[in-house]
């Protein structure tokens, strides 16, 4: 069977993911979905800091955790069932997750007071509830910055690097789109992911 990884880049309750394979520096990529990790119609679902801004400090706790909770279920149905769809061609050994350069978030009382922190907190927010839900499923999560990303992949390939980044790049060409920076990037992590764990 072979060896699988999965990356994604979130967003705002939603992230770009993508399945791939690695065979002999041959780049494959198996699935490439949008994967939406808030429960439809929930209010505040994709932007739960904004709403929490709104509510007494006591209930924007308790609702930015009530959040968490049902973003971590929807991402761990979707992962579970993405894990199913490979089982018989495919084995997912781990997964990938981008990462911003923001520093460590302060507490909540000051990001409800700072509209930057805000939307620092609601990439944070996702990325972690996607992070969870993997670990979850006894899925290994492995965190990229993403300004680091390009050189990872440079001394994880070495030589190989070049080509499977031009691999990579024209993806688009075959798949059709999208194939954007979000998926080219969550590509290039899972395949870091998959050179670890073939290790």
């Amino acid at each position: 069977m072979k060896r699988a990884a999965i990356g994604v880049r979130m967003h705002s309750g939603w992230g770009a993911l993508v399945v791939v394979s690695n065979n002999a520096g041959t780049v494959e990529v198996m699935e490439r979905r949008r994967i939406v990790i808030t429960t439809p119609g929930a209010r505040g679902g994709n932007q739960p800091y904004h709403f929490a801004k709104g509510l007494e400090f006591a209930e924007a706790e308790r609702f930015l955790g009530d959040c968490f909770v049902a973003s971590q279920r929807v991402a761990s149905a979707a992962v579970r069932d993405l894990i199913s769809e490979m089982c018989g061609q495919y084995h997912v050994v781990g997964s990938a997750v981008l990462l911003t350069a923001g520093r460590p978030l302060p507490p909540l009382s000051k990001i409800l007071a700072a509209h930057a922190l805000i939307h620092a907190a609601e990439g944070e927010f996702f990325r972690e509830a996607f992070s969870k839900a993997c670990e979850g499923l006894e899925l290994s999560v492995t965190g990229f910055r993403e300004r680091s990303l390009d050189e990872c992949f440079q001394t994880t390939f070495g030589k190989a690097a070049t080509r499977m980044s031009q691999q990579i790049s024209i993806f688009g060409r075959s798949l059709g789109p999208p194939w954007t920076k979000d998926q080219k990037m969550a590509a290039m992590a899972a395949l870091v992911v998959l050179a670890n764990e073939q290790g």
